[in-house]
């Protein structure tokens, strides 16, 4: 029998002389447009002729024509489009190279409406289950295709070390073995195994493995924040799963936000070149991660040679394009980055088209592919099915006396709003980047709730189901069910200074039935294990559900006993509220593999319901990192702007990039409009620090509403239009009553921008200052 060895070279022999051959004959501005990824809502498809963009992403905003909510058809309109754009004839023997669409489809293709939305990771490490990862990410990939999209910025192969961070619902586990499997395993479902005919073409789309490498192991869980320790130390857990992955045939790799040992990872040569390249053996290209670039010393977004330098192949760089595109062609004209670097991240870019087909001759446009505009594949029968499954084998049973399985002819009350809220029950990176805000369940048609599952089951069982959200019942049932949880969120936003969970809509809905003697069932959602000994005490059962997403029926087949539950947690569960990291047996309620039957009904002690953290007084920080704290509503005179963001009462709030992804937000004032931030339970006689811009002066005035005193500052602001970012303070010297609320009216149409607010107690006699 021939050795295999030979015809492995002789592909890559193949790819190496198409590669070498484009690279030859392109220009200098067309190899640095390979290098170049903006977001569709920067440019346009004139911008895509003329500059030939090797790449382009949809942010977790960014929708085709500005639409977030477009169908399925919009999307894949704009893909033809681009496309089309990209592969128009050059003078010359100039090759002509076909873009690639990238989205980040991180727990199916859920930026597009009427997908499946599967359960988030952690809710899959539950399972522990690869063959079920590998069935998700091939449904992935194939509605992905449906809408004429090239490539998924998935999986995240983060091994969470420290569950404050906000990106915890995206790693599958703790162990770092866990997290590898299940990676290589949603690889090989978005892209078939290597060797394979399907391999990266009909029903597969390119991977990518993000985020390389630490993002899960940054001090007290900060999102993008410091690495520290022994490189070696931090290879045996944070770079674990990318061996796995690269064996698996990943063809991208993303850079992360963290720094190592004080190093921005997207310029930290020693691990994207040397370690990656050399001795992992990586062959396929680098992707950087939303403006990354611009975060490594001496840079800034429009200014990064260091990172390509680095081993950087693509810069993303959502809406700088064409500053960075200009100074990377001059920084190659003198000798900042050598010819032969471009040429090399060039090669890489064109190696992983190669490989998905796009550079073949007969390569397809979009629409015209296998799977594209077949809209009943979004949202796809076979594709729920798989998602109620892996919701079933995610369910992770903590505690049980013996209510569980639900009795057949039971008579159920349902409380809780989350129990009907399909925005809640999928999290973050659902329709939109954060999730949950403005959503309602008519946005996700096909999908069905927790409570709709439960409804469902109930009647099927020969019972019977109320839905109350508030727990009020006229007829004494014989179970609650208590769905509650997180409010959906997404990076940085999530970050948490401790465990502790201060909303007690679900704590009183279980004290009240105690106290009434119905036996009850706790449902929480959440993206990370959470301090719930309180809630714990207060229920007869209590089941980990993770963020399930569209398919709530599959929470319900667990209830009801139709599936066995098998679901074990890849997290270690606190006993206290603090936060520290916890990773392994030692401070765990339930250790990392715990998870009961349907069968136990051992007992479980009553919990120590001691926390400091619920009792430390009102948050200081108000908003900031693009979120506000828990208690803090943002109110206009008609209605709310969940999270600041949205359109009510004349206000519109969107989201603003100030030094990190949407950290900040643009706040439009028709005439006359007004809002409010205002913390429930707050107190009074403390001060407010704001970051605030103004870009333009305001044609008519302006209030500031603080407690019960308003205080014109329409010369103040006017002061400070177009002198970038500035520091609002607010003190007793101009606002007597400091009130916990505080707010702008504007009499005309205006815009301002807000970085942050945050509470803070000045000395006495400090100056309020704009």
């Amino acid at each position: 029998m021939e050795p295999t060895a030979p015809v492995v070279v002789d592909q890559r022999a193949a790819e190496d002389a198409v590669i070498a051959d484009i690279v030859s004959r392109m220009s200098l501005e067309r190899k640095v447009a390979q290098l170049i990824q903006p977001q569709i809502n920067s440019f346009t498809a004139e911008d895509m002729e003329r500059y030939r963009f090797g790449s382009y992403l949809n942010g977790g905003n960014g929708g085709p024509y500005g639409d977030e909510f477009a169908e399925g058809p919009e999307w894949l309109r704009l893909a033809d489009e681009m496309w089309d754009a990209s592969t128009r004839p050059l003078e010359g023997d100039e090759p002509v190279i076909p873009t690639m669409w990238g989205t980040d489809a991180v727990h199916g293709h859920t930026n597009v409406v009427r997908a499946t939305i599967f359960p988030h990771n952690i809710a899959l490490g539950a399972t522990h289950d690869p063959n079920l990862v590998r069935l998700i990410g091939a449904a992935t990939a194939t509605e992905i295709e449906v809408t004429g999209i090239d490539w998924n910025f998935s999986p995240t192969v983060a091994v969470a070390r420290d569950d404050r961070w906000g990106r915890t619902y995206e790693s599958y586990s703790e162990d770092p073995r866990l997290v590898a499997r299940m990676g290589a395993a949603l690889v090989e479902g978005l892209q078939g195994k290597p060797g394979d005919e399907d391999w990266l073409r009909r029903g597969r789309v390119v991977a990518t493995a993000k985020h390389f490498f630490g993002d899960g192991g940054t001090a007290q869980g900060v999102d993008q924040g410091e690495v520290k320790g022994d490189i070696a130390a931090l290879k045996a857990i944070h770079a674990v799963p990318y061996p796995a992955a690269i064996d698996a045939g990943v063809q991208s790799i993303m850079a992360s936000f963290n720094s190592i040992n004080g190093k921005k990872m997207h310029g930290h040569k020693e691990l994207l070149d040397d370690y990656l390249r050399g001795e992992l053996g990586f062959d396929g290209l680098v992707v950087g991660d939303w403006n990354g670039h611009g975060q490594v010393a001496g840079c800034t977004v429009t200014d990064c040679a260091q990172a390509i330098n680095a081993g950087l192949d693509i810069y993303m760089v959502p809406d700088d394009w064409k500053g960075l595109m200009d100074t990377l062609t001059a920084q190659v004209g003198d000798g900042t980055v050598s010819m032969a670097r471009i040429d090399e991240a060039v090669s890489r870019v064109l190696r992983v088209k190669y490989r998905a087909g796009l550079l073949d001759e007969n390569a397809l446009k979009p629409s015209a592919r296998p799977n594209a505009g077949e809209w009943e594949k979004l949202g796809f029968a076979p594709h729920r099915a798989v998602a109620r499954e892996a919701v079933a084998k995610s369910q992770v049973i903590l505690k049980n006396d013996g209510v569980l399985p639900i009795k057949d002819g039971a008579d159920i009350l349902v409380a809780g709003k989350a129990a009907d809220s399909i925005a809640q029950a999928s999290g973050g990176w659902t329709l939109t980047w954060q999730g949950g805000g403005e959503l309602t369940n008519a946005n996700f048609p096909g999908a069905t709730s927790i409570w709709a599952g439960i409804e469902e089951a109930a009647s099927a069982a020969g019972g019977s189901a109320t839905y109350a959200p508030d727990g009020n019942y006229a007829d004494e049932p014989d179970v609650a069910i208590v769905v509650f949880g997180e409010e959906p969120y997404a990076e940085f936003a999530g970050d948490r200074k401790n465990l502790a969970f201060p909303d007690e809509e679900g704590l009183n809905l279980l004290r009240k039935f105690d106290a009434a003697g119905i036996p009850t069932v706790a449902v929480f959602l959440s993206g990370r294990p959470l301090w719930m000994n309180r809630e714990m005490n207060a229920s007869n059962a209590f089941v980990a559900s993770w963020l399930p997403g569209s398919e709530g029926a599959g929470v319900a087949d667990i209830l009801f006993g139709k599936r066995e539950a098998t679901g074990k947690l890849s997290f270690s569960w606190p006993a206290t509220c603090e936060g520290n990291p916890l990773n392994g047996p030692e401070g765990a309620l339930f250790a990392f593999g715990y998870g009961r039957s349907l069968d136990d009904a051992s007992p479980t002690p009553m919990l120590d319901e001691n926390c400091a953290a619920l009792t430390e007084g009102a948050a200081a920080d108000w908003y900031v990192n693009g979120r506000l704290a828990d208690g803090v509503l943002a109110n206009t005179a008609t209605g709310k702007l969940d999270n600041l963001r949205g359109t009510a009462g004349g206000i519109t709030a969107t989201g603003l990039d100030r030094n990190a992804q949407e950290d900040a937000r643009q706040i439009r004032f028709a005439p006359g409009a007004s809002f409010d931030l205002q913390q429930q339970g707050g107190s009074s006689g403390i001060g407010y620090r704001i970051a605030y811009e103004v870009l333009e002066r305001p044609t008519a005035p302006v209030v500031m509403r603080v407690g019960g005193e308003t205080v014109d500052i329409t010369h103040q602001l006017s002061v400070a239009a177009g002198k970038g970012w500035r520091e609002m303070i607010v003190t007793e010297a101009c606002a007597a009553d400091l009130g916990p609320s505080i707010g702008f009216a504007s009499q005309g149409a205006f815009t301002m921008r807000i970085g942050t607010v945050v509470r803070e107690e000045f000395a006495q006699g400090t100056d309020c200052s704009f």
